[in-house]
């Protein structure tokens, strides 16, 4: 069925994961032209916005080819919250992404991100502000299972949200600690749809493959899935997940000479998007190393996609290679981006000495948009 979030219908079920320094508006439109779904940008601190901060206002901008304006904002101070979300709405944005799952020290030390399902009175007054906010644009909430194994929040957090008007809720089924190591707990995003039967629960973790999608939402009974790591350097599987929604076979990873298409048009959509050679090509070129990964292309290739400088460098790199290349079979499931554990939680001193009470500290004036 197609996946309702407010008045927006997502056709396929599938959503952009919201990603730190690669969901920025070239790679979403290179991923929504291979496929349906609703595509998120980066996240950007509420704080941010609020004081006015040049980086944080750019990654709201969305390009022209995006149907819907997705956006991802994360903070801990609720009325810094809902008057961010007031002037995003303002300003034309569609739908707002609530982040509450990155475990990163930078994000959690300050009692953001994946922290703060933890304080579920501070949790609720962040989600409330949000959604008052809105006016009616559908704020959804992206959040882990827990900050670890002994404190688990996923089921009282997600009712929480329900309650208080979100239109769905996102569990990526890892622990903070756990960051991107080990297995996705697939029975944790069951068990969240259990508990909220009223509400799209949407399923991430571990999805590698368009197989994968179907064998989540068979197993758990999840609304739609999420896709993070699983589409780096690949939009191409957007358009195998909406195949395989649709009841036809997914196709698989694709001749080289495809990715190098979906490649130039990237590069090609940084240069327009950012204005500046050198800063694009430098954003670009670990989407260009995820392109090639799995692909027999050579050590040199990917070195020398990794040191691009020059739009002309990449060009060149992409005419020298064989367009006929194939996967290695073995490179279908290898992980991208992050794969490890968090080395430590960080979080405010005393926070977690007491689950209702609100902290004395302020979240610093700029945390930094994008993770």
């Amino acid at each position: 069925m197609p996946l309702t979030i407010g008045p927006h219908r997502v056709d396929p079920p599938v959503v952009l994961a919201p990603m730190a320094g690669v969901t920025d508006a070239p790679f979403r439109v290179v991923c929504a032209a291979a496929g349906g779904g609703l595509f998120v940008s980066e996240m950007v601190t509420a704080r941010g916005l609020v004081e006015g901060n040049r980086k944080s206002k750019e990654m709201t901008r969305h390009h022209p080819a995006e149907p819907i304006r997705s956006l991802q904002l994360y903070g801990s101070d609720p009325v810094v919250m809902g008057e961010a979300v007031r002037r995003l709405v303002d300003a034309g944005i569609e739908h707002v992404d609530l982040n509450f799952g990155c475990p990163v020290p930078k994000i959690t030390r300050n009692g953001g991100g994946a922290a703060l399902p933890y304080k579920r009175r501070l949790f609720a007054d962040v989600v409330h502000a949000a959604v008052s906010a809105a006016a009616g644009v559908p704020v959804t909430v992206k959040m882990r299972i827990g900050l670890d194994d002994d404190r688990v929040t996923f089921l009282e957090a997600g009712r929480q949200a329900a309650d208080l008007g979100v239109a769905a809720v996102a569990l990526h089924a890892r622990t903070a600690v756990q960051g991107y190591a080990g297995t996705a707990r697939w029975e944790a995003i069951a068990a969240l749809k259990e508990a909220l039967p009223a509400i799209p629960v949407l399923g991430n973790g571990d999805i590698w493959a368009a197989a994968d999608a179907l064998a989540m939402v068979a197993q758990t009974g999840c609304d739609g899935v999420v896709i993070g790591r699983g589409c780096m350097g690949r939009p191409w599987l957007f358009s195998d997940l909406a195949r395989a929604f649709a009841g036809l076979p997914p196709v698989g990873p694709p001749p080289l000479g495809d990715v190098v298409a979906d490649a130039r048009r990237h590069l090609h959509l940084s240069l327009e998007w950012y204005g500046d050679e050198v800063a694009a090509v430098r954003r670009f070129r670990k989407h260009l190393r995820w392109y090639l990964q799995g692909y027999p292309v050579g050590h040199d290739a990917h070195r020398r996609a990794g040191l691009a400088e020059a739009a002309a460098e990449v060009t060149t790199l992409l005419d020298g290679l064989d367009p006929q290349l194939q996967v290695v079979d073995s490179a279908v499931r290898a992980p991208r981006g992050r794969t490890g554990a968090m080395p430590r939680l960080v979080l405010p001193d005393g926070w977690c000495d007491d689950r209702d009470a609100l902290p004395s500290v302020a979240e610093p004036a700029l945390a930094v948009s994008g993770g």
